[in-house]
């Protein structure tokens, strides 16, 4: 209450101050020209001090709708804000930019990027009148067009601080005289407004960004363990369903078949889908199923491999030369009168590593094709781990049969991650 008093005595005490001084300077000489009182003069007075009461009413009131509070500095036509922005400096002018650029009535701005600065006129509309242009005259000797506004952006380490500064279009001294009917308050409000809009909208980008990248990252494991599951199981009901047999027909070989499971399993459990495997243990678990199968298979199934011990080293996703040599053997081999070999190859290719399945089976005849869930999940595997840096091909082998290769990075194990 008392600031409001102190403001519109204030007020009252400049008008009144000034024009007692105009007319003390003016009424002798106006009274030897003329016969005049000290009547009108007083009056004049009155009249004077009821306008800019009514003025200064009338932002005291719209101050305190806007701002909630009426003190010295929401009072004042004269805003100043200091508003730190958590991005670095370049990405918070921009912000300031935009802020400026939608703020309602602003023109001729100026924006320099270089300096970090944003300066603008911005039109005055008068909240009391119907056009919302300031009316004319004594009643409204309190309006100013325009107000103007500069925005200066400071670095400071990661963030940008901005200073903010909202101000009528005239001179600092005729603020004793003048208000703005809160004008430049509403102006600073909003700006601070825009801007925390503007870095809440970006902070929630972020968030949903970190949600979406988390949430493809479990997706993608998901679906490396469905993809994983797919391949693995049917080979140990078959491998189990054989051993079953044999321990009531061959007890010697049910006992050498179970243990060349147990082998395979020794390469494959436990291991999760992130860990890569190597050449070597892949190509030991591969050995070990051939060797499962020759005891089923007999005669008919001829192995013969090529790998160097330079590239067992080798990083190579897990069970996916195992897939390959099931391939060969349930589509290629198995199917064939008399049987075949399967070769197991491995060579460099620039920076990467190739390593081939083949076999002289019945290729790609309608009689010998799955469903190629096993090929499809490869190649899907192939993309999630490694994206195009992978390569998946399988074409007839000559005379007969099938030849699939992967190709994949020379990262061995003791190199690092694989990138």
């Amino acid at each position: 209450m008392m600031t409001s008093i102190f403001f519109v005595f204030r007020l009252a005490l400049a008008w009144v101050i000034t024009y007692m001084a105009i007319t003390i300077t003016t009424v002798e000489t106006l009274r030897t020209w003329f016969d005049i009182s000290d009547g009108p003069f007083v009056l004049g007075g009155f009249v004077l001090s009821g306008f800019v009461a009514s003025g200064a009413f009338s932002h005291l009131r719209r101050v305190r709708l806007i701002a909630g509070e009426v003190n010295n500095s929401t009072l004042s036509s004269r805003q100043r804000r200091q508003i730190e922005i958590p991005f670095e400096a370049g990405e918070a002018f921009d912000m300031v930019d935009c802020a400026m650029r939608e703020l309602p009535g602003a023109h001729e701005i100026e924006s320099a990027r270089d300096s970090l600065q944003v300066r603008a006129k911005v039109k005055r509309i008068d909240p009391y009148t119907k056009s919302g242009a300031p009316e004319l005259g004594l009643a409204r000797y309190f309006s100013t067009r325009r107000n103007q506004i500069l925005m200066t952006v400071t670095p400071n380490g990661d963030a940008g601080s901005v200073t903010l500064i909202c101000e009528p279009e005239r001179a600092a001294w005729s603020d004793w005289f003048l208000v703005d009917d809160g004008t430049n308050l509403e102006n600073a409000e909003a700006i601070v407004r825009a801007i925390t809009r503007r870095v809440a909208e970006r902070r929630r980008s972020e968030q949903a960004s970190v949600r979406q990248s988390a949430t493809e990252k479990e997706l993608t494991l998901a679906k490396l363990s469905l993809l994983h599951a797919q391949v693995e199981p049917h080979f140990l009901y078959n491998t189990l369903a054989s051993a079953q047999v044999l321990t009531r027909t061959d007890p010697a070989r049910a006992d050498q078949m179970l243990g060349n499971l147990i082998l395979y399993l020794r390469h494959s459990l436990p291991r999760t889908e992130e860990a890569l495997s190597t050449v070597g243990e892949e190509l030991e678990r591969a050995r070990a199923y051939l060797d499962i199968l020759k005891i089923r298979m007999g005669a008919r199934l001829n192995l013969q491999i090529d790998v160097s011990d330079a590239l067992k080293t080798v990083l190579f996703p897990t069970m996916m030369l195992q897939t390959l040599v099931e391939n060969a053997i349930k589509h290629g081999l198995e199917p064939k009168p008399g049987g075949g070999t399967v070769w197991i190859l491995a060579r460099t290719l620039d920076n990467a590593v190739a390593l081939t399945v083949a076999d002289d089976g019945r290729g790609f005849s309608a009689e010998g094709g799955g469903t190629g869930i096993g090929l499809r999940n490869v190649r899907e595997r192939l993309r999630l781990a490694y994206g195009s840096s992978a390569t998946f091909a399988i074409v007839a082998n000559f005379p007969n049969g099938v030849a699939a290769t992967i190709t994949v990075p020379n990262s061995v194990l003791m190199g690092g991650e694989h990138g």
